[in-house]
């Protein structure tokens, strides 16, 4: 039984998934590789303006193989948003690397450049420079890319940008994913296009690429029998799946509209409120507003996002917290920790406030009222 009536972000099926299912049935290419792995590949390539794309069985498998192309091993050091997901830097550990946590900044949430240049700087100074840096877009905010940029190729280390959460987005008229020497998108049931399960790989590097759809392949070489020089991966995506992906694909821009007006509904209703603050949009970017995010500042409005949280759950809605970020995780206690400016944290800070509200691009008018007056309920506050 459902324990939501509201979900935070649930899957949104155009009804055209099921032609392309179909046709992986009636052509038997139901396992990895097929017609429709190669559309998808296409699509991909062209939508985001790059010339590879590699579709894979998750973000987070995206991530592995570009840490692999990079040549990251047991020793090396790594440097990685902390507010995210822990999908962005398990892949670190699975080449038995190190990584270095980077705060946020206030304008975008993401990657700062001023604790991304200092640590830079140290690392310089100690003769032990990073083997990549993994920026990500957060909830579909574009990170200060320029900036970012400009700053690893002053110490010629490569980008990986984990732009899971940010398929659709732009900055400065390019597509969010398409910066780094590496994008990683995700697929996974709950992001703005879904294929159930998967990620893609992508890049300019038409080389590179083919070797990732060599490893992801279980680096089987061309020989008349199986044979392997090199470890291998089990990451490609089903033609099934994929199916669902071109069909979604084909939608994202209008998935992209529905979530960026669920967002404006919410602060045309909320934003009159002293101490509620939306996630903000950088100037020259737009955001897919994959999720709706703000603050709480507790003392200006009496209740805290957990309580809140409690408060929709009891009504069926589900809502959460921000990312708890990587740096205070258990798994990577004592990893090192730089923060935006050495006594502020906008990580934490943003953690301890942070609110995710239901976002599904199929939320109707009334359930997003719904969502609304349960809000304002439990803060005591009138709609405007």
């Amino acid at each position: 039984m459902s324990t939501y009536n509201i979900y935070l972000s649930p899957p949104h099926m155009t009804g055209q998934e099921q032609k392309y299912i179909n046709l992986a049935f009636s052509t038997n290419w139901v396992a990895p590789l097929g017609p429709n792995v190669e559309a998808f590949e296409c699509a991909l390539e062209n939508y985001a303006g790059v010339k590879k794309a590699l579709a894979v069985s998750s973000g987070t498998a995206a991530i592995h193989l570009a840490l692999r192309l990079l040549n990251v091993g047991r020793g090396d050091v790594v440097f990685c948003s902390t507010l995210t997901f822990v999908a962005s830097a398990n892949p670190i550990l699975y080449q038995g690397a190190t990584p270095v946590f980077i705060d946020s900044e206030p304008e975008s949430w993401n990657m700062s450049p001023l604790a991304l240049e200092r640590a830079l700087r140290e690392a310089a100074r100690k003769g032990r420079l990073p083997k990549a840096v993994i920026i990500v877009n957060l909830y579909g905010q574009s990170a200060k890319m320029d900036e970012l940029l400009s700053i690893c190729q002053q110490y010629d280390v490569p980008v990986i940008e984990d732009a899971a959460e940010s398929l659709g987005s732009e900055y400065k008229g390019k597509k969010s994913g398409s910066f780094g020497m590496f994008g990683v998108y995700s697929f996974n049931g709950n992001k703005i296009i879904t294929t159930s399960g998967g990620g893609a790989l992508i890049s300019n590097d038409e080389a590179a690429i083919e070797k990732a759809r060599f490893l992801s392949t279980q680096a089987r070489d061309p020989a008349l029998y199986y044979q392997h020089h090199t470890v291998g991966y089990n990451y490609r995506m089903s033609n099934i799946l994929a199916g669902i992906g071109r069909a979604q694909l084909e939608v994202l821009d209008e998935r992209v509209a529905a979530r960026r007006a669920i967002f404006a509904r919410y602060v045309q209703a909320l934003q009159h409120i002293d101490g509620v603050s939306f996630m903000p949009e950088l100037p020259d970017s737009r955001s897919n507003r994959w999720l709706t995010v703000l603050t709480i500042e507790e003392e200006k409005v009496g209740v805290n996002p957990l309580a809140i949280i409690r408060a929709l759950a009891e009504q069926k809605i589900e809502a959460r917290c921000v990312w708890k970020p990587l740096h205070l995780q258990p798994l990577f206690r004592g990893a090192m920790y730089y923060p935006h400016e050495e006594d502020v944290s906008v990580s934490e800070n943003l953690f301890a406030n942070g609110l995710c509200l239901p976002s599904g691009s199929a939320m109707t008018a009334e359930e997003q009222n719904k969502v609304i007056t349960a809000f304002l309920q439990k803060l005591q506050v009138r709609s405007c």
